[in-house]
């Protein structure tokens, strides 16, 4: 411990005892500077010991592997002889600022006058009579009242009960998007979508991977990161970051949970297969699931401009690449080198368990959208009509609201070529599913 009076000097212990440290106005000031640094070390070897918990080398790595072996040469990522760094992931975010501002000037420039040339006008739902009683009720009380509340309103406002009925549905629309904005989200989607998967193809079509996924593991955890994988792995981080935060103000969906879950689960298993090197068999996963993709915004692009067979066959299209990819190749041929190949070839070890549930989290979601597109396309074959896909944009239920007037109109309307019908069935039109 720091004497809190310096010893020795010209004047000796007594002159000592004249003249205060340097920096320390006092035994307090002092007893406080030194608690403030012990403190400060605590901390310190608390985030030491934090950090080196959470970079284990028995967690991240095979076994006889350590990070030292991964150092690799210095330089930008992709040159020379290097390997994934942690550090390489941190690139993504302001590329996700990036990729939002572009889809801005993209949706503002190019979407629009496209929307605006397929004649879909930016006008929005028909909008509510203004009454102060029934909009106290909708802002404070309810959305949907329910019979009982309906009959008061009623009598209180000497309305019909039908008429309260249709001003709650224009109350509830018209702080709905228009089509116009939904065209524009999806056309956004549908670029990226089809633009990152035909460069994913032309990528791997030259990878040994590609054709045998053993080698994937062959030399596992050493595989040199090349320039071309780096880009393709961090633009499609940098992408899902930029859905997660746009989530909060894009249309509001049905699948909401289910999409914020998919987004935490693929930037999970794009950054976690980052860093251990599991880039290999990861951009196999990044391919697999855009092969879909852009064919359903292909869809809801086609069912926005009410060119309706263009829609059923985009869709039909769409649900027949979704089941093949995500219930067939995905589990047969992904999750097989996975959980199998890199048994046999590297054996499994903590982070291999994590990586393995990340990627059977994503299968149990093909599942359930299996699911809920199945049995869309058997209302619509089927019982020859659907109102409502289960994955669709928060919109007017037809259900709820004017169906006798509305069923002759827009998309449920059936032409007299059979414009909109499937196999002579007619199709709803309502192919809004947010993959």
């Amino acid at each position: 411990a720091h004497a809190p009076w310096p010893l020795g000097g010209d004047g000796g212990v007594a002159g000592a005892r004249l003249r205060p440290a340097v920096g320390c106005g006092g035994r307090l000031s002092c007893g406080r500077r030194e608690g403030g640094r012990r403190r400060w070390r605590k901390m310190a070897a608390a985030a030491a010991a934090l950090r080196a918990w959470f970079w284990n080398e028995r967690f991240w790595l095979p076994h006889n592997v350590t990070w030292a072996d991964l150092a690799g040469e210095p330089g930008p990522p992709g040159s020379g002889l290097q390997y994934p760094r942690a550090g390489h992931v941190l690139s993504a975010f302001p590329l996700a600022l990036g990729i939002f501002a572009v889809r801005l000037l993209f949706e503002r420039f190019i979407a629009k006058p496209c929307a605006i040339n397929l004649g879909i006008q930016d006008s929005g739902p028909h909008r509510a009579q203004p009454n102060a009683i029934l909009e106290k009720v909708f802002t404070s009380i309810t959305k949907s009242p329910d019979g009982k509340r309906l009959e008061g309103l009623s009598k209180q406002l000497d309305w019909d009960v039908r008429k309260i009925q249709r001003w709650f549905r224009h109350r509830r629309n018209q702080d709905k998007p228009t089509t116009l904005t939904k065209f524009c989200e999806s056309m956004w989607r549908f670029t990226f979508y089809l633009s990152i998967f035909f460069y994913g193809i032309r990528f791997l079509w030259t990878a040994p991977w590609f054709w045998d996924t053993r080698q994937c593991w062959y030399n596992y955890p050493f595989q040199p990161l090349t320039s071309r994988l780096y880009y393709y792995y961090i633009l499609e981080l940098a992408f899902y970051w930029s859905l997660m935060f746009s989530q909060f103000t894009d249309i509001k969906r049905k699948d909401f949970l289910i999409m914020f879950v998919h987004h935490l689960a693929t930037i999970g298993l794009i950054t976690f297969s980052y860093m251990n090197n599991m880039v290999r068999v990861g951009t196999l996963v990044l391919c697999l699931h855009d092969a879909s993709d852009f064919l359903l915004e292909a869809a809801k692009l086609a069912n926005y401009a009410k060119y309706q067979r263009l829609c059923d066959a985009f869709f039909m299209l769409f649900g027949v690449v979704f089941i093949v990819t995500r219930l067939g190749v995905y589990p047969f041929w992904i999750l097989n080198t996975t959980l199998f190949e890199s048994w046999e070839l590297i054996g499994p070890y903590p982070s291999w368990w994590l990586f393995n549930g990340l990627l059977v989290t994503l299968q149990i979601l093909h599942i359930i959208w299996s699911y809920l597109i199945i049995r869309t396309a058997y209302k619509a074959l089927v019982r020859g009509k659907v109102s409502k896909d289960d994955r669709s944009d928060v919109e007017s239920s037809s259900e709820e609201e004017d169906v006798t007037s509305n069923s002759t109109k827009g998309v449920f309307s059936t032409s007299s070529n059979g414009s909109n019908r499937i196999n002579g069935h007619v199709a709803s039109g309502q192919w809004t599913e947010e993959e």
